[in-house]
């Protein structure tokens, strides 16, 4: 050993150490190895450098703003949405239908944004069915670490790994390389999840559950909205067709249209109604109406229009993407004061609508409209939520005092989500036949994505995960560094030593075990960073094809099942899930064994040795 490699494997043992301490963190660890490898002399700054402009890092850059287009449009959601709608009862069946979505979906954007998006459905699902969170939550994070040995761009360290193949003069894996690997493991997974979830506990509560933020469903209850929903069809023959809203009495009724639906041939577009906006036969109304059930059915005759089901949860909560509510407080200086609700035309001022009233705890009911507002009353409101917005920003007679916990899920470009799927579609497509390089179809993807409005400049730069971006840059000079001084052949020299001469097959066992063990310390990218050309070198002394080798380490390197921090997919999941570091271990551990075992016998299967 030279003392060039030995400067640089002492580098690399502290930032293992620090790594593994989390002091400081990664980032700045990797930002700090940039920094120092140079002074060794074995690299130049501009080679420490080099990683920024790397292709795999703005291939995975891009892959982050694709990702987030299809976040802002609801492409995950909806999966989500029919995920829970298609399960029913059947907590097997939603564990199936769980993993196959959460894999499908991640084989084409980032792991940890898949499970970020899916643990508040698993969450709600999870209340709605009476299932434990424990049940779930884990299944979703081996789902998403599965899907990164889908596809080539699901992962990293798929990436990385691919990228060491073309730096050694390999041509490198195609998109769909990963798949069949990935679709053993996915079917090995779910079989053994049906098992493994019998052995973790089955207490339904979870981390956050108490103090948690006021719901709709909360205030529909509280303020007593359950029986004055109503959702309408204007008939071809109804008196309302062709009136302006500011011709009908409905007000004086008792009646507040809400929102009107316009079905269309892909979706249903939800619309303001202002008191110019006329009414055309086929509109579906969404209405309040404060009047007795009698009263009611005799408004529904009188007006001609036919009476539709609500939508799942009561008071328009299904349709909480467009219209929301806000309870509002009355401040000390405010203009309201001393007026009533119909005088204090908040709805022809603000565009909201005022169902209810509270002063302390007590719930005004009948006369609402009637009613003299003071300092220090509550005010329920619905309506869109840029009207609300606007109420915070723009008007000081009334102050927000709280959102519903469904403002945080609001997606802010919800109608174009065919958009995005059309923008994935093509950058697949593109990858797939090589027509242009990965890294281009990205960014043309990217960029797409910002002209069709799917994300913005705002949302695009605050999608990419910069942590991890810079711990691959800062982790490449190592490969280098370690190839120069001699430290890859020596490791590698290391392994087919230990093996013994052994067969190619135990040597990617070895490799497995090596990578998979890191993995425990290191995060799975940096593991596949360093141990990428070790595999590699292994294969070029024993005289066997790169491939299997380089794709045993990208499979070990996404088998983070075994501890809790192995990945941030896995640490995600434990407060929502309740979970223990043994949870993880009881489970994770034998999986991984079981992965190790079907990549032994499928990578030299389908890659020959």
């Amino acid at each position: 050993m030279n003392t060039d490699l030995a400067l640089v494997l002492l580098l690399l043992a502290a930032a293992i150490v620090m790594f593994v301490a989390n002091r400081p963190r990664m980032d700045a660890v990797a930002l700090l190895m940039i920094v120092i490898i140079p002074f060794t002399g074995v690299i130049t700054i501009n080679e420490a450098l080099a990683g920024f402009s790397d292709p795999s890092i703005i291939l995975i850059a891009g892959l982050f703003v694709i990702g987030e287009g299809l976040v802002r449009t609801g492409v995950a959601r909806r999966l989500g949405d029919w995920l829970n709608a298609t399960a029913g009862s059947s907590k097997a069946r939603m564990l199936v239908l769980l993993m196959l979505s959460v894999s499908g979906l991640g084989a084409f954007m980032s792991s940890t944004a898949v499970v970020a998006i899916f643990i508040p459905v698993v969450l709600r699902i999870c209340q709605n069915t009476g299932t434990a969170p424990s049940q779930l939550m884990m299944p979703l994070s081996f789902a998403a670490l599965i899907s990164g040995m889908l596809t080539l761009v699901a992962t990293a360290p798929n990436m990385v790994v691919n990228a060491e193949l073309i730096r050694e003069g390999a041509a490198g894996f195609g998109f769909f390389s990963f798949t069949p690997f990935g679709l053993a493991f996915l079917v090995l997974g779910v079989a053994y999840m049906l098992f493994a979830r019998r052995l973790l506990a089955v207490s339904t509560k979870s981390v956050g559950s108490e103090g948690r933020q006021p719901n709709l469903l909360d205030w529909v209850e509280q303020y007593g909205l359950t029986n004055r929903a109503y959702r309408v069809r204007v008939l071809p023959d109804s008196p309302l067709v062709g009136k302006r809203l500011e011709d009908l009495p409905l007000r004086a009724s008792g009646v507040n249209l809400l929102a009107i639906e316009l079905p269309g041939r892909f979706a249903t577009e939800v619309i303001r109604p202002n008191a110019r906006t006329e009414l055309v036969a086929g509109q579906i109304l969404l209405l309040d109406v404060v009047a007795p059930k009698t009263e009611v059915d005799r408004m529904l005759r009188d007006y001609m229009v036919e009476a539709l089901p609500l939508g799942d949860g009561g008071y328009f909560t299904d349709r909480s993407q467009e219209i929301g509510m806000a309870e509002a407080i009355v401040p000390a200086d405010s203009k309201l004061t001393g007026q009533t609700i119909l005088q204090a035309r908040v709805r022809s001022e603000m565009g909201l609508t005022v169902l209810g009233l509270r002063r302390g705890r007590e719930v005004v009911g009948h006369g609402l409209l009637d009613e003299t507002l003071k300092v220090g009353d509550t005010l329920l409101l619905t309506g869109f939520w840029s009207d609300i917005r606007k109420l915070r920003s723009e008007f000081s007679d009334l102050v927000v005092l709280n959102l519903p916990a469904e403002h945080k899920d609001v997606l802010p470009a919800a109608s174009l989500a065919p958009q995005a799927l059309a923008v994935l579609a093509l950058t697949v497509g593109m990858m797939v036949s090589g027509v242009v390089p990965n890294v281009h179809a990205v960014l043309i993807g990217g960029l797409l994505m910002g002209l069709l409005r799917c994300v913005d400049f705002n949302s695009a730069y605050a999608s990419i995960n910069w942590k991890s971006l810079v711990l691959i840059v800062g982790m490449l000079p190592f490969s280098l560094a370690l190839q120069r001084t001699g430290g890859v052949d020596l490791a590698a020299d290391a392994v087919t030593a230990v093996a013994g001469g052994a067969s190619p097959r135990l040597l990617l066992g070895l490799l497995f075990l090596i990578t998979a063990g890191l993995g425990l310390f290191v995060s799975n990218t940096a593991t596949a960073v360093l141990m990428a050309p070790v595999a590699l070198a292994v294969a070029k002394d024993v005289g066997a094809s790169p491939y299997p080798f380089a794709m045993i380490i990208a499979i070990a390197a996404s088998a983070a099942f075994m501890t809790p921090v192995s990945s941030p997919v896995t640490t995600l999941v434990v407060g929502p899930g309740n979970y223990s570091f043994g949870d993880f271990v009881k489970i994770g551990v034998p999986f991984t064994v079981i992965v190790m075992v079907a990549a032994l016998v499928l990578v030299p299967w389908l890659l020959p040795l």
